[in-house]
């Protein structure tokens, strides 16, 4: 039987978050990015996404078989209370269950934070191709997503135009006195 560990992200995994992203990078138009970051500009991201959020790895007998994060969504002081979530696996690790697992890890910690809303920002394909299929918002939408906005032909990647949309969740109560919200770095020990 498999051992399936989540844990905090540490910056010593890079290189392997970095392999399982750059297959993104190169053969797909899930990442509108077109060149992978080199390991350096990878840490750093990292490191600016940790200093405020959670940054966690969902491993399957001691390898690290995906990671998902939250940051800013948008970065004014007025939005503390929402945040973007972003996950992924490594290719052949899909289907497994392991990203629930990973996003209701994200989830769950969050909560802690204080956050609200959950959004998610998903290249989306007017016909799914090779290179994009749907599964990104299925998954998100089987999680408890919903569609709140699309954007139509705004990434051009592999010689082809994409859709992007917006998906939201609510994950906690809208208070008239709302409580500021806790960075991860505080509630870091507790995952």
């Amino acid at each position: 039987m498999s051992e399936i560990k989540i844990r905090n992200a540490h910056i010593n995994d890079a290189e392997r978050l970095l392999e399982i992203y750059s297959y993104y990078v190169i053969n797909t138009a899930i990442t509108f990015e077109y060149d992978v970051p080199t390991l350096s500009e990878f840490q750093n991201r990292m490191r600016r996404i940790m200093e405020k959020y959670p940054y966690i790895v969902v491993e399957k007998d001691g390898i690290i078989q995906g990671y998902s994060y939250a940051g800013a969504f948008v970065g004014r002081a007025a939005y503390d209370w929402s945040c973007e979530t972003t996950i992924y696996l490594d290719r052949n690790a899909r289907k497994l269950g392991l990203g629930r697992k990973l996003y209701e890890a994200l989830e769950t910690e969050l909560k802690k934070m204080g956050i609200l809303n959950l959004y998610a920002c998903i290249a989306y394909p007017e016909t799914e191709d090779k290179y994009l299929n749907r599964n990104s918002a299925q998954f998100h939408e089987h999680l408890g997503f919903v569609k709140v906005g699309e954007f139509h032909k705004c990434g051009y990647k592999f010689g082809r135009w994409y859709d992007m949309i917006w998906m939201e969740k609510i994950i906690g109560e809208h208070k008239a006195h709302q409580p500021k919200i806790r960075y991860y770095p505080e509630l870091r020990n507790q995952l």
